[in-house]
């Protein structure tokens, strides 16, 4: 008997890829530094968020979509914390964002007056390694509470971002986590993976993600400033 295969998966990943890119021509255009923050549920990256919108929402214009399996709840702490739209993409299940899902956000954002954009993705560290949501950069978030071998555990995610950060620190005295053994970890499937070491909770470290997202903003506004012009 014939048997006839269908790549419903491979189809779908190029009318991502399509999407992802128009998506990345757009915010190029204007000039919106987009990060797309991937993780294991539990890290405290909406944590991590909101601080920033705190530190840093005065001096930029942010926007933030982020998603959810059934619920709003993260996006309604990040509400907390600015006065503009938040976005809650609720995915009834799937385990990513999709660029779509990302491309349809974007209409309810005036980018012209953005300068920062953050995507919250779905909690799970496999199925938002292999989308591409047109952002300038995944942003992996571990914490010290998950183990040093999660960059071997799941080299895919750890490949494809360009920056982690190390969070919870403040807890180090009291779990049996090794931190420049989990850097090395993550250094051996990614050897130019940029590492930030925080604590969302006490602040410590925070400056240093503060002050890079202050130079990408400058740089990348700058440019898209000086092609418009």
């Amino acid at each position: 008997m014939a048997i006839r295969k269908i790549e419903v998966r491979e189809r779908l990943m190029e009318r991502n890829d399509v999407i992802a890119r128009s998506v990345r021509r757009r915010l190029d255009e204007f000039g919106v530094f987009t990060l797309n923050l991937v993780s294991s549920p539990g890290s405290g990256k909406t944590l991590l968020l909101e601080r920033t919108l705190d530190a840093l929402g005065s001096e930029f214009r942010i926007a933030t979509v982020t998603g959810d399996v059934q619920t709003q709840n993260d996006a309604d702490r990040l509400a907390r914390h600015t006065s503009r739209l938040v976005q809650a993409v609720i995915t009834q299940g799937a385990c990513h964002l999709d660029a779509k899902q990302v491309e349809t956000a974007l209409e309810a954002i005036d980018l012209e007056f953005t300068d920062l954009l953050f995507i919250e993705n779905v909690g799970n560290l496999v199925c938002p390694a292999a989308w591409n949501l047109g952002e300038d950069a995944k942003v992996v978030v571990m914490s010290v509470t998950e183990g040093e071998d999660k960059p071997l555990k799941y080299p895919k995610m750890f490949t494809e971002s360009r920056y982690a950060i190390l969070n919870k620190i403040d807890l180090l005295p009291y779990v049996p986590f090794n931190v420049e053994k989990a850097i090395g970890f993550a250094r051996d499937v990614n050897p130019s993976l940029e590492f930030f070491l925080t604590s969302a909770y006490t602040g410590e470290g925070m400056e240093d993600w503060y002050d890079f997202l202050r130079d990408r903003v400058a740089k990348l506004r700058g440019a898209a400033w000086s092609w418009r012009s």
